[in-house]
């Protein structure tokens, strides 16, 4: 029995040609079975293969067809948002990794002179910290990223 949560609503009819977005949904569907353990990285290529290659609807169906049926996922609309998009969250992980070594550095070099030395990582960390919390404050990017993602 095939539930609608994992299949097509499709009109089956032979010879019923398949659509880009039909395709793209099975291919999200072997995803999900890739990352469930279901599936072997060589299948899923074998599968996705088949998917692109394929013309109509059945065809499509039968890639699934040994497969179990998957939960119904979220929408779209309804997923939380974090509050920085996931380009900021990048560059805030690179200054602190980056900000973490320059600060490791200067201890190594204070630890081994026996005094502390001019504290020269504050020149790495704080402009470039602050460009980060500017462009956090301002908002600029995350809007253009919200309006793009409710579109």
């Amino acid at each position: 029995m095939q539930r609608p949560t994992e299949r097509i609503d499709m009109d089956i009819t032979t010879g019923t040609r398949a659509s880009d977005a039909e395709r793209a949904h099975i291919a999200d569907l072997l995803g999900r079975h890739l990352s469930d353990g279901r599936l072997d990285l060589a299948e899923y290529n074998e599968r996705l293969t088949r998917v692109y290659a394929t013309a109509t609807r059945e065809d499509l169906q039968l890639v699934l067809q040994d497969l179990p049926e998957l939960p119904k996922t979220v929408a779209p609309q309804s997923i939380s948002r974090t509050r920085f998009p996931i380009w900021q969250q990048i560059e805030g992980s690179a200054w602190l990794g980056v900000s973490l070594l320059c600060l490791v550095i200067w201890a190594a070099i204070s630890l081994t002179t026996g005094e502390f030395t001019y504290a020269w990582p504050i020149w790495v960390i704080g402009p470039w910290g602050a460009v980060l919390v500017f462009r956090v404050l301002m908002g600029w990017e995350s809007a253009a990223w919200n309006r793009h993602r409710t579109r």
